[in-house]
């Protein structure tokens, strides 16, 4: 894990509310794990929690939604501007149980863990479903390495005209991995519970201070209460109890 402060080299708006953000230099992480981001200066004093949207040896990249006071001062920030990281923290996804047919299913901002993910499985069939209230965005890079795409929008501006899960049947997949709102995971859970197909599910309970430390992430276990940041954000589906 390290803590330090680097530059921006990109922080734009792919999306109403939605900002990408990379920053420069060779970083540690894997698909499901996240960073700590904070502004050097500003009204925010807590860091605030970010998937890895991607990561190579040039960059790291981070896709967020502006939703309070310090995400949309993070969505400031511009090239050459400074920022504080420290990361990487929580358990990403196991990588060599994810194989064979698998869907990853995203809802909003839940498709930020997936584009890095969908890329560093390997030898495997991937179906990406994804949903919207909307407008999607963000699904160019994980097209390209996936089997097949599939959209549902709430408005029905574009794809099935309706909520994401209502197209997913995930008894015809090995493994299925599920990020986005917490009523559309819990429903996820049941399905594949229903249907006996292996899940992961990647939470996304606020955060503090991303080490364990504060207790306020918490989320129910089949073994008691566990950190979201700290044992997560990635459980398996048969672990959670609704």
């Amino acid at each position: 894990m390290i803590c330090s402060v680097e530059r921006v080299i990109e922080n734009i708006e792919v999306s109403e509310s939605i900002y990408k953000l990379s920053i420069e230099g060779e970083f540690e992480g894997k698909p499901g794990q996240f960073y700590m981001l904070k502004l050097l200066s500003g009204e925010t004093l807590l860091p605030r929690p970010i998937s890895i949207h991607d990561n190579d040896k040039e960059k790291i990249t981070f896709l967020y939604h502006v939703a309070g006071k310090g995400t949309k001062e993070i969505s400031k920030l511009k090239l050459g501007d400074e920022i504080q990281v420290m990361g990487p923290l929580g358990n990403g996804f196991n990588l060599k149980d994810i194989k064979g047919r698998v869907a990853l299913i995203a809802g909003g901002i839940g498709i930020a863990p997936m584009q890095y993910l969908a890329k560093e499985i390997k030898d495997s069939q991937i179906d990406f479903y994804a949903g919207f209230r909307d407008v999607p965005y963000s699904l160019d890079e994980i097209e390209k390495h996936c089997n097949a795409l599939y959209i549902a929008t709430e408005s029905g501006n574009v794809g099935y005209k309706g909520y994401v899960i209502d197209i997913l049947e995930p008894e015809k997949y090995d493994v299925v991995v599920c990020c986005g709102p917490k009523i559309m995971m819990d429903k996820v859970v049941e399905m594949c519970r229903e249907k006996n197909t292996k899940l992961y599910v990647s939470m996304e309970n606020r955060m503090a201070c991303g080490i364990g430390a504060c207790l306020g992430c918490t989320c129910k276990t089949v073994d008691g209460n566990k950190t979201t940041c700290k044992t997560g954000p990635v459980f398996l589906g048969e672990e959670l109890v609704l």
